[in-house]
């Protein structure tokens, strides 16, 4: 009866479909913790789980903290769980689909141990933002390592990239560790990576969408190996393509700059 019980409880606190992998080192809760100062400041937690890192950000003593899981039996245990804590707000929501605007406060924290799955998408949404300089200044979120090497990735690299390309854009890396499949319940098959973010408040490149980045790199990058004399064509017109300089047409994705795919997007706003 205790082992049916057991597999029930795991079974609960562990879904593939939404990717968890609970952290449950202390010692990396609170090496991600300390990464920033927590104390009066506003800080949002994407993706809490049980509230292992949630308990080391309280202890840092926030002014307020708002919690957002998709697991609506979590959310259920974590309400239970800090029901006397009125500093804390939880939102029971699909991030993905979350104002996270809405409950962005001047010099706040977003923390995210966050679902391997959807990591991608939600560093792009956070990038999408539409007020920017954004309210928040810190980022501390935690990838597969693969994905963070490409988010990383410097140009002439073998991880540059349409992700390392939109990073850039509008956040700067300022500390990174890995963590070890050990540290998380279950154990993932892969290492990940901590990635610190801040904010660039001041970008040379007046890009007014970032979809519309987004749309560049998309099609430069849908053939990786080829010259983009052809798909170039499909973004500027020849008038156009002759603004952009530097831009040589039989180079390939990887070869160009992120500078330049500034400056193509630039160009093609301004149709």
């Amino acid at each position: 009866m205790l082992g049916i019980h057991r597999k029930v409880y795991k079974m609960k606190f562990a879904k593939k479909s939404l990717g968890q992998n609970f952290l449950i080192d202390k010692n990396v809760l609170k090496k991600i913790v300390n990464i920033v100062k927590i104390k009066n400041r506003h800080v949002i937690e994407v993706g809490p789980g049980k509230g292992a890192l949630t308990d080391e950000i309280l202890k840092g003593k926030p002014k307020s903290l708002s919690i957002i899981e998709k697991d609506y039996f979590l959310a259920g245990e974590l309400r239970s769980k800090y029901k006397n804590n009125n500093n804390i707000k939880i939102y029971a929501a699909d991030i993905l689909k979350f104002d996270l605007e809405k409950i962005d406060r001047n010099d706040s924290i977003i923390f995210g141990n966050l679902p391997y799955n959807i990591s991608s998408q939600i560093l792009v949404k956070i990038l999408k933002f539409n007020k920017w300089p954004p309210k928040f200044k810190d980022i501390i979120f935690m990838f597969q390592k693969e994905l963070a090497e490409k988010i990383l990735g410097k140009f002439s690299t073998l991880n540059y990239g349409r992700l390392s390309i939109l990073s850039n854009y509008r956040l700067r890396p300022d500390k990174k560790f890995l963590v070890s499949p050990n540290s998380f319940y279950p154990k993932p098959k892969v290492l990940s990576q901590v990635i610190h973010f801040t904010p660039k408040n001041s970008i040379s490149f007046k890009i007014k969408n970032l979809n519309n980045l987004e749309k560049v790199t998309n099609i430069l990058f849908s053939n990786k190996r080829k010259m983009i004399n052809k798909n170039i064509k499909k973004i500027l017109d020849r008038k156009k393509i002759k603004k952009v300089d530097n831009l040589k047409l039989n180079l390939r994705p990887s070869e160009i700059a992120p500078h330049i795919y500034y400056k193509i997007t630039e160009i093609y706003e301004r149709d």
